[in-house]
């Protein structure tokens, strides 16, 4: 019993910091992964580096996609597609 006393902070520390750290984490990452999941032609976008466009082609086998801009389009990684600021400019 006098072990497991011990190790009780311990224990606390690290459910402490699963609950306020590592679960939200989780829970953002899954959101993400079903929003790239989700995306399909025609979408409008923000990428990361804060650049606006609209999805003209999606390739799931090699996870990239052709983005639509006034300049032109290229080509990008669909993890390159930031989910908060698209949700944001499609509200």
């Amino acid at each position: 019993m006098e072990g497991f006393s011990q190790f009780t902070p311990f224990l606390l520390m690290f459910g402490v910091i699963y609950i306020f750290m590592i679960a939200p984490q989780m829970r953002k990452a899954k959101k993400e992964r079903k929003f790239l999941k989700e995306l399909k032609s025609g979408d409008k976008v923000v990428m990361k580096s804060g650049m606006h466009a609209r999805i003209n082609h999606i390739n799931s086998k090699e996870g990239t996609c052709i983005i639509e801009t006034t300049a032109g389009k290229l080509k990008f990684n669909k993890s390159m597609i930031s989910m908060d600021a698209s949700n944001e400019l499609n509200k």
